[in-house]
């Protein structure tokens, strides 16, 4: 009673404060940089964390929050800094991240914050880059990671139920989530300590499985809540899509087009929070390519930001690599490949840029948005503007949007003609200048390249040792045991054996007749020996996890052996009632004796957790030398490869290439680099994945690499690379608007920086390179992507010279779009509005 008075308390305490916040919201303070405002309590700048209708107020200022998720365990700590400076570089002032529990507690009661996992020096990092935090403590969290982020041994507490208003479950979450902002606090983390995290989730998307628990899924919820505010954090708490968010938590929207979808705060005095948008979408094995425009993202951010959005953050801004046996179900080791900075930690253009536009172009709308009040006006039968003004003063912002998915419109906007592509939205900071239209990209565009290296390749020898399937194993059941229980997320195989005699009139008379074996099982895979013979493998998929294993095997008569090897590819990562799923096999016959169909699943069967290799630590410089390795064969299943390779040349990122690989993980000097899955193919009749990541902190001068191979993979044409994206490309055409970048305010007007506003193609090397090469340039319609230009139906005949004469040499470079830099004799298209698209290469 004493625990719920105190709840009550904190929760009325809370629910005051930013009442009182909001109470005194009057008392502005303008500030003429960009919009900048500060909110003054009392007389005092107010410090911490409050919020508003519209916008979150940190330390006394409102801020316009464009954030991006950088999950630290996704990538190694030697790479943070560069990551988060990148973030910054592009517009972010806020990074994001989960927190994860079977991480940090992968024992119970036994705690990791060492490397990878050393979250207080992560979050130190934002704050020594001046950004912002949000940190979501889950502890359920999804982020297709293993599990969701809950450790497995939380399965296995009696009468537990996870996310339900269930008393293990609540009591072991309480435990953890108190733990994990302690040691926030503890470290002076949070904004009102003078930390950088702004905001705390709990909880993550529980609305999509509330239904399931009745009753007992709304007092969740609501207890939930409660946790969070009695741990007094004093920064806001956020849950996602989560419509009963409890007072004073905020709900907030994930997708892709929350401008749209999002039916808002849940209160009036909430702020619009965008906790996701997803910037492609997470590959699993035997997925097809994923892709999101940049166009797309920066439609759907000036979307929301126009209809009272405050927040957005990008899920993922920079995904990383799944290491180990750390992805959740089928989902492949790379992870959001796709967003603005890749797996390697390269800025993917355009997207990179152009979201670093976007940004620019909201901040220069701050104090109109602030300040402002909202009018929506019809342009046309499918444009509008959505116009921010102050009252009484010259502040305005205008978002004119053409919503027609397929042509081009002009509007007529206060006595301007403004023309508006397709689908997309035109950017006004003083409801006269156009400085960013979302569908015209004026930054530069790259291309990756894989670079096979010669000196990590050199003298590259592959040695073999091959598995030998089991014989009549002990820890025996009468039917074989429950793959994740017996696994216990230590490994992702198990053995099951059994044996059986057969008689002479047991088998087919007929040669032609041969017994099938028939292995019906829940997930996820299987390998199957019969008299040490590899009959064959079969899986499921992440829609489907059960599958049928059916071959055709060789018999005989006498004492015959089976051996099953079940793999899993990840434990389940989302929905309820996640402790009981199940995977493994659950029925097992012999089809086609004479004496009939035969079931052994209750034969009785031993089972091996893990497989020999594992125990011995064949991956380890040191548990190689615990088997006699040979000269590789042709290749077969339950196969160890092991080699060595000098240290690639350079600084760029590593990747190794699988080519020629079936199933399996590799090792790096003892660590694991993640699952590969090279011949489980897409629809398209490639691998999801192929290229998998080496961190350069994993390399030493001499490396040792070891692979698992599960299946009939041949290592021959496995090689190492250097990742870079030294291929650049511009494409800007007559009526892309000047870059925001060109422009700022002062005194609280819009002006340019420059005089010169006119298109131009802008090119800049990454790193400290320049441009060694102009590899495609045409002035006219050229068409295509970069990497894959093309001519159109007419160019400049000196194009190629004039981007030489411009770039050649230089670190960066500027191409203005003036017919006269380009003859116009020979024009095959006069009336055409011109477009200039670039390809260079950086060294």
């Amino acid at each position: 009673m004493v625990e719920l008075r105190r709840l009550l308390l904190i929760f009325f305490l809370s629910t005051l404060l930013i009442a009182y916040s909001n109470a005194n919201v009057e008392e502005i303070q303008k500030d003429t940089e960009e919009g900048d405002e500060e909110v003054k309590l009392g007389g005092q700048k107010a410090l911490g964390v409050t919020y508003d209708a519209r916008s979150l107020i940190i330390n006394g200022k409102r801020e316009l929050l464009f954030s991006g998720a950088i999950h630290y365990p996704r990538s190694t700590p030697d790479m943070w800094p560069d990551l988060i400076k990148k973030a910054k570089q592009g517009g972010i002032n806020t990074i994001e991240t989960y927190v994860f529990w079977n991480g940090h507690e992968p024992v119970e009661g036994q705690y990791n914050f060492e490397g990878e996992f050393d979250l207080v020096k992560f979050i130190k990092l934002i704050h020594e880059h001046k950004l912002y935090a949000v940190v979501r403590v889950g502890p359920f969290i999804q982020a297709e990671w293993n599990h969701g982020g809950l450790p497995y041994w939380l399965r296995e507490v009696p009468g537990i139920i996870f996310r339900s208003d269930n008393e293990p479950f609540k009591k072991h979450m309480k435990r953890f989530v108190t733990m994990i902002v302690d040691k926030l606090k503890q470290e002076k983390l949070f904004a009102p300590q003078g930390g950088p995290i702004i905001l705390a989730q709990i909880e993550n998307e529980y609305n999509t499985i509330q239904r399931a628990f009745r009753e007992k899924g709304d007092s969740y919820v609501q207890w939930a809540g409660k946790l969070a505010l009695s741990l007094n954090a004093n920064v806001p708490w956020i849950m996602c899509k989560q419509r009963d968010a409890p007072d004073p938590i905020i709900n907030t929207c994930n997708g892709r087009h929350c401008g749209d979808t999002f039916y808002g705060p849940n209160k009036r005095n909430k702020p619009a929070l965008w906790t996701e948008n997803w910037t492609a979408q997470y590959r699993v094995f035997g997925d097809p390519p994923s892709q999101r425009s940049a166009e797309d993202l920066a439609y759907s951010v000036a979307r929301f930001f126009s209809k009272n959005g405050s927040m957005v953050n990008y899920y993922m801004y920079y995904g990383g690599t799944n290491f180990g046996r750390t992805s959740a179900s089928f989902t492949t080791t790379r992870y959001y490949d796709e967003g603005p900075l890749d797996e390697f930690g390269l800025q993917r253009e355009p997207k990179w840029g152009h979201l670093k536009d976007v940004h620019r172009a909201l901040s220069l709308c701050k104090r109109a948005l602030f300040w402002g009040v909202p009018t929506t006006l019809k342009l046309g039968p499918d444009q509008q503007a959505i116009v921010w003004q102050q009252p009484g003063t010259s502040a305005c912002a205008a978002f004119l949007a053409n919503n027609n998915t397929r042509l081009a419109q002009h509007v007529n906007f206060r006595g301007q003609d403004i023309r508006l592509p397709a689908r997309s939205i035109s950017v006004l900071p003083d409801c006269k200048t156009v400085v960013f239209n979302t569908q015209l990209v004026t930054t530069q565009h790259n291309s990756r390249n894989f670079v096979r290296s010669e000196t990590a390749n050199k003298n590259f020898n592959w040695e073999m040792y091959r598995e030998v399937p089991p014989v009549g194993l002990g820890f025996k059941f009468d039917v074989p045991r429950e793959l994740f229980h017996l696994t216990k997320d230590t490994t992702d195989y198990a053995w099951y054996t059994t044996s059986l005699l057969l008689g002479r009139r047991d088998l087919p008379m007929k040669k032609i007749v041969r017994p099938v074996l028939r292995v019906a099982s829940l997930g996820h895979g299987i390998h199957a020996y019969v008299n040490g013979e590899y009959a064959g493998s079969a899986h499921g998929s992440k829609v489907e996890k059960s599958f049928v294993f059916q071959r055709a095997v060789s018999l005989k008569e006498g004492e015959n052996h089976i051996a099953l090897l079940g793999y899993l590819v990840g434990l389940p990562d989302s929905g309820a009632y996640m402790e009981k799923r199940f995977a493994g096999p659950r029925s097992i016959t012999i089809l086609g004796l004479n004496t009939g169909t035969l079931d052994i699943s209750q034969n009785g069967w031993g089972h091996q957790v893990g497989i020999d290799g594992e125990k011995k630590k064949l991956f380890t410089e040191e548990g190689s030398k615990s088997v006699q390795w040979t000269k590789p064969d042709q290749g077969g299943p339950l196969t160890w490869y092991k080699g060595y390779f000098d240290a690639p040349e350079g600084d760029n990122p590593v990747a190794i290439v699988m080519t020629g690989m079936g199933k399996g993980m590799v090792w790096i000097n003892g660590r694991s680099i993640g699952r590969y899955w090279n011949n489980y193919l897409s629809p398209l009749k490639k691998p999801t994945q192929s290229e998998y990541h080496i961190p350069r902190a994993y390399l030493k001068p001499k490396n040792l690499i070891v692979l698992l191979e599960e299946e009939e993979g041949n290592p021959n044409d496995v090689h190492i690379v250097t990742v870079n994206r030294d291929t650049i490309c511009s494409a800007v055409s007559e009526i892309h608007p000047p870059s925001p970048r060109l422009f700022e305010t002062k005194n609280g007007s819009l002006q340019a920086k420059v005089n010169d506003l006119k298109p131009r193609a802008e090119l800049i090397c990454p790193g400290k390179k320049q441009i060694v090469a102009v590899e495609f340039a045409s002035y006219g319609d050229p068409f295509g992507a970069c990497g894959a230009y093309f001519i159109g139906n007419c160019t400049a005949p000196e194009s190629k010279q004039v981007v030489e004469k411009y770039c050649l040499g230089k670190p960066s470079c500027q191409i203005p779009l003036d017919s006269i830099h380009f003859s116009d004799q020979n024009d095959a298209c006069t009336h055409l509005r011109k477009t200039l698209a670039v390809q260079v290469k950086c060294a």
